[in-house]
């Protein structure tokens, strides 16, 4: 049976679904006023293999992952260019998707914007103000009364009285208690604002998820997913919000992936270590970044640095050196076809099924790759490429991959420069042949004269 962390019960449990065979997940998305940085790579890439791993074990999956397009960074960052909302949330969201792509991650099944469902925030709304959970403030804010919430606290492991001491509770006079937070925010000059109730003004970014996550797998559903960091205040008062609401559990399951560090430091602008995906992806392949985040289990901290990109660079490459020669049509990597009573595919069901252990699994992938340098047969190199294909690993032809995807017209002049140093050597001018090879090395290319030919890869 798949187990996973709960967070909730800080324990793995045995995953139960709500209703048979399928899963319905909820992930904490992007909020689109810049670049995806290296801390949305991994809840992008370790959410798409949760789902994978779902999907390969039978499950009908429901993935939902949000996009906030309303808060006060967009807002902020849209003045300061002098740029409409729309244009610049837009802009950004294009911008996600393109660097998601070059990371393997399949679409979510749905990706609400909260702009589209502000209706249903304002209803819910309205119900924590009947139910004596929110109140108006004398500024037009509309606050949750989180004393009213006998459960708070319960995600983060926090009391209220840990909380009230605490350097994050806010100061405003015009909550009811400093522990308050915000569901509708009056408007201000200048600023986008929606019709309610409580005057013109725009909704606090906790309730968005709340609604939306009711709204496309249910008042109660089987995972919610997120970065660590969302853990608390964010998830704590989605709780707050939902189960207050509808009167029962919101979700099943609590998934968490760890923080990404850079060189051991926490990732942040201010320490001057902080990196876009779209950085990233100018000097390492896409894939050697996804597979640099899954061979770190999911709950782990993972620690960034030119040194593990590289190292994670040489593993991927040693994967795709096993598979080079192999001829396989898609027919023949269908993962219906595993038989995963068998090792080892049946000792990789066991890592993803132990919390999503990707680095056992990975484990199993190099087992394979050493059989096959050995055995060189077709069966191997099959199992090989439909288990890693699960997680989205190894799905390139190995030639593309060590030539680095670049254009056919680069590959000719290579190739046409390998062609002329056999030549060379035929000729027994080997001092040519070598002027080649250094020619090259020089510009990152290097070769390997096998039994069958000459090779390439990037260096």
């Amino acid at each position: 049976m798949l187990k996973l962390h709960d967070t909730l019960t800080r324990a793995k449990q045995d995953f139960k679904p709500i209703q048979p065979n399928k899963v319905r997940m909820y992930v904490c998305g992007m909020t689109v006023y810049d670049f995806c940085h290296l801390g949305h790579a991994r809840v992008m890439v370790v959410f798409d293999m949760v789902a994978r791993w779902f999907r390969a074990s039978g499950y009908e999956v429901t993935y939902v992952r949000n996009i906030t397009d309303i808060d006060d960074k967009i807002i902020k960052r849209a003045h300061e260019n002098n740029e409409s909302i729309q244009s610049l949330t837009q802009r950004f969201i294009t911008a996600m998707d393109e660097d998601s792509a070059k990371l393997g991650i399949i679409r979510p099944d749905i990706e609400p914007r909260a702009t589209e469902h502000v209706q249903g925030m304002l209803d819910m709304i309205s119900k924590l103000v009947e139910k004596g959970f929110a109140y108006q403030a004398d500024n037009g804010d509309v606050f949750y009364k989180v004393r009213s919430f006998n459960d708070y606290g319960k995600l983060s492991g926090k009391t209220l009285d840990d909380l009230r001491a605490g350097e994050r509770v806010d100061v405003d006079g015009h909550k009811q208690d400093p522990l308050d937070f915000v569901l509708w925010k009056s408007a201000k000059p200048g600023e986008p604002y929606w019709e309610s109730a409580w005057g013109n003004g725009r909704p606090g970014w906790h309730i968005e998820c709340s609604v939306m996550s009711a709204e496309h797998v249910g008042e109660h559903f089987d995972i919610h997913g997120g970065g660590q960091d969302l853990q608390f205040p964010h998830h704590e008062n989605e709780i707050a919000q939902s189960e207050a609401t509808h009167g029962c559990k919101m979700a099943n399951y609590w998934m968490h992936n760890g923080f990404v560090r850079v060189d051991d430091e926490k990732m942040s602008k201010s320490l001057g270590n902080f990196f876009t995906i779209r950085e990233v992806l100018e000097k390492y392949d896409a894939e050697v970044v996804r597979f640099f985040i899954l061979r770190a289990h999911y709950r782990s901290p993972l620690n960034y640095s030119d040194k593990h990109l590289d190292d994670a660079k040489a593993s991927l490459t040693r994967l795709y050196t096993a598979l080079r020669g192999f001829e396989m049509e898609d027919s023949d990597i269908e993962t219906s076809a595993i038989d995963w009573q068998q090792s080892p595919a049946a000792k990789f069901k066991a890592a993803m099924d132990d919390d999503f252990n990707t680095p056992e699994a990975v484990a199993v992938l190099f087992e394979l790759a050493n059989d096959l340098n050995k055995d060189k047969s077709q069966a191997t190199a099959v199992l090989l490429k439909q288990l890693a294909g699960i997680i989205g690993l190894l799905e390139r032809d190995p030639e593309r991959f060590m030539h680095g995807d670049n254009g056919a017209s680069n590959d000719l002049d290579i190739e046409g420069l390998i062609a002329a140093r056999i030549a060379a050597k035929k000729a027994k001018d080997f001092a040519a042949a070598d002027l080649i090879r250094k020619e090259l090395a020089d510009a990152g290319i290097v070769l390997e004269d096998t039994p069958q030919g000459t090779t390439w890869r990037r260096a």
